[in-house]
């Protein structure tokens, strides 16, 4: 009797090992999950909420600036812009308003810009020989 309460013993042990070993496991994997998507979920809102903030600032600034164009074409053109001229402001702030949409529907459309070098330097010069094999730096 006294054995195979020490062979129970041992196989209770084994049996609980087993368990902590899959709880650690699941807790890996669970740890494992979050790190790999809600830190890039966190990464992303953030850049959202930048991009967000930065497109509405600047539409505020532009629509601040035609109305500038518009009162400044307004009071400073004198007579010449009144009675049956009076809408060649309106006209000439809808125009720079479409030029100012073309431009960035334009660069949109483009995608990203690259890099520019200064003439004579090639890609690897400009890395200075980092991490290129046999550079052609002495």
């Amino acid at each position: 009797m006294g054995e195979s309460r020490k062979t129970t013993g041992k196989r209770a042990k084994k049996a609980k090992g087993l368990r902590e070993s899959g709880g650690d496991a699941f807790e890996l994997v669970v740890a494992y999950l979050k790190q790999e998507t809600l830190g890039p979920l966190k990464e992303l809102g953030r850049f959202l909420v930048f991009g967000i903030v930065g497109s509405i600032a600047i539409a505020v600034g532009l629509v601040l600036m035609l109305v500038g164009v518009l009162r400044l074409l307004q009071g400073e053109t004198g007579s010449a812009l009144n009675g049956n001229w009076s809408w060649v402001p309106y006209l000439a702030v809808v125009v720079i308003a479409l030029v100012l949409i073309a431009v960035a529907g334009w660069r949109v459309a483009r995608g990203p810009a690259r890099r520019r070098l200064p003439e004579g330097v090639t890609a690897s010069g400009a890395l200075g020989g980092i991490g290129a094999i046999g550079g052609d730096r002495p």
